[in-house]
């Protein structure tokens, strides 16, 4: 269901293509730097500085064959395979005999605990002067009990800065979602579910990905589309 998801909308998070590319860029100043992404999906964002960046090397970690086959063809049509290396394990668990110059993970917080857990385990693989680009939620607003079960335990924007600062880190580029890719997310995601399942009635998987779009596009509506937002952090180690 999350690849159909996803399908108007391949990066998994509420960024536009410009977005993206300008994280990216700040993210991999030289062009030939080794990437790692935790929690890949379908390597969205290791496609996209393959294809541009032709003397960058990346590795991308996640738990989905589905996802990861997905990354292998896409890499394949594009003629970056022979610079991706993917691997079917936990990112919590990965280990590598070498560093990163740049660690990605971006809606994947979760995969680790948190915030903070996921900035621990992308520390261990950055190289000398390496960058983390790291996305995550935060909240705009009051949140109820039923957004916190919902989207986790959460901080305002200016907590979580200080949280990722007195960690040791310094930001040196980030983005806010704005309301239109926040809202481009959600449409895209649920309305492609509910129409895949609208033109799909004989499938017997119609009717749940129809409750499923039907669900979370109330639950977006109701719950934390008022009082949730997401940032997207390019981070530098504090000298200590």
């Amino acid at each position: 269901m999350s690849r159909i998801a996803h399908t108007d909308h391949p990066i998994k998070a509420p960024l536009g293509e410009d977005s993206v590319r300008r994280l990216l860029e700040h993210g991999l100043p030289r062009g030939d730097e080794r990437v790692l992404d935790l929690g890949c999906g379908g390597g969205e964002w290791l496609l996209r500085a393959l294809a541009t960046r032709p003397r960058l090397r990346a590795d991308g970690v996640d738990v989905s064959q589905e996802a990861l086959a997905q990354a292998r063809a896409a890499a394949r049509d594009l003629g970056v395979h022979d610079r991706l290396v993917l691997h079917d394990q936990e990112a919590a668990t990965f280990t590598s005999s070498h560093p990163y110059d740049l660690v990605l993970s971006v809606g994947a917080t979760q995969a680790f605990g948190g915030l903070p857990p996921t900035l621990a385990a992308a520390r261990k693989h950055l190289a000398p002067g390496g960058r983390v680009l790291i996305g995550d939620g935060f909240w705009t607003g009051d949140p109820t009990p039923e957004a916190i079960e919902m989207l986790g335990d959460l901080a305002d924007l200016s907590t979580t800065l200080d949280r990722v600062v007195a960690d040791g880190w310094t930001p040196v580029h980030g983005h806010i979602s704005t309301r239109q890719e926040l809202d481009d997310y959600e449409w895209a995601c649920w309305g492609s579910l509910a129409s895949w399942a609208l033109d799909h009635q004989s499938d017997p998987d119609s009717a749940q990905a129809l409750r499923v779009a039907t669900t979370n596009r109330s639950d977006w509506l109701r719950v934390y589309r008022d009082i949730w937002g997401f940032v997207c952090l390019v981070l530098r180690e504090t000298p200590a």
